[in-house]
């Protein structure tokens, strides 16, 4: 029942493989995956369109796919959850059901495989710390560690257009712009806006945008157009402290990465233990478009020029 009304389902029109006709999840899970949904006021339905997002729209736009005309569907009914006194109800937006459209479009549609790999950051840890007092002086915004995770990530990007991709129904779209989406959160609501052509732009024009594009969210500021045109996302959950976690991808690109908190831990060196600044990357990836190869390739890459990252052969400018 929670399946069906979660997904607009009207029960009467499915024919049940259970003891006696009935309904089972698995019924369910299948339609769900054809994407034809049998509504009310239909018979079994063509795949459902993308669901168009308010005028603040999140991650259900930010990919840069036009948005089709919403086909009229039953509207879910309210699940019955037994209340308390002092219990709270808090009304969901609009910006947090086109957030909750998209998510659950992703999980259902993309088969989502993950993997992660460890960096040693203790390079970029001593060149970002000798120069982020002097860059905040001299540019008016912080020098983040998050702006050397993106400018890696777009390069390996460039190296491995594989990954730059989006799945197409009957084909691959390889991406030739490298547009990164960043993940912004608010308290209520989650947004992604893009970094165009992150592939060109310096450690301190990405510093630059992720400075303004923050602002602009806090704000309420950010528009629709700031959030189009995104290839592939970043997510800064180390921001809050995670070490480890899987991203659910930003439909219908193929890929999020997450960058994780960098933090000091023993590791073997030269066959002696040395405390270094270490960091997961954490990356979920629609298996339909990519397989494990490339991206661990691509994992191996990001590794590679971060780890290499100092100020003899990495310039911020």
């Amino acid at each position: 029942m929670k399946l069906s009304q979660e997904n607009g389902i009207d029960l009467s029109q499915v024919k049940g493989t259970g003891t006696g006709g009935r309904v089972t999840r698995k019924d369910l899970q299948s339609i769900i995956e054809s994407g034809n949904i049998p509504t009310a006021a239909s018979a079994p339905a063509t795949p459902a369109p993308q669901v168009a997002a308010p005028v603040a729209q999140p991650a259900a736009v930010s990919a840069g796919v036009a948005p089709q005309a919403a086909a009229p569907q039953a509207k879910p009914e309210p699940i019955n959850i037994p209340t308390a006194v002092g219990d709270k109800e808090i009304p969901v937006s609009g910006i947090r059901k086109a957030i909750a459209a998209n998510m659950l479009r992703s999980k259902h549609e993309a088969p989502h495989a993950w993997t992660m790999i460890e960096v040693d950051a203790t390079n970029l840890v001593k060149y970002r710390d000798a120069e982020k007092g002097a860059f905040k002086k001299n540019e008016g915004y912080n020098l983040t560690y998050f702006a050397f995770f993106v400018k890696a990530i777009a390069q390996a990007l460039k190296e491995f257009p594989q990954i730059n991709s989006m799945w197409a129904g009957d084909k691959i779209i390889q991406k030739k712009d490298i547009n990164i989406s960043i993940a912004v959160a608010t308290e209520d609501a989650l947004f992604v806006p893009v970094i165009k052509n992150a592939d060109e732009k310096t450690i301190k024009g990405i510093a630059r945008e992720i400075t303004e594009l923050a602002g602009k969210v806090r704000a309420g500021k950010l528009k629709s157009e700031d959030m189009q045109g995104g290839t592939f996302t970043v997510n800064n959950t180390g921001s809050f402290g995670s070490i480890q976690s899987q991203g659910i991808i930003n439909y219908p690109q193929a890929a999020i990465l997450q960058v994780e908190a960098i933090v000091k831990r023993p590791v073997i060196v030269d066959g002696m233990i040395a405390v270094r600044d270490m960091v997961n990357l954490c990356m979920s990836l629609d298996h339909r478009v990519l397989d494990g190869l490339v991206c661990g390739k691509f994992l191996g890459r990001v590794k590679e020029i971060i780890e290499n990252m100092s100020k003899e052969n990495t310039s911020i400018y």
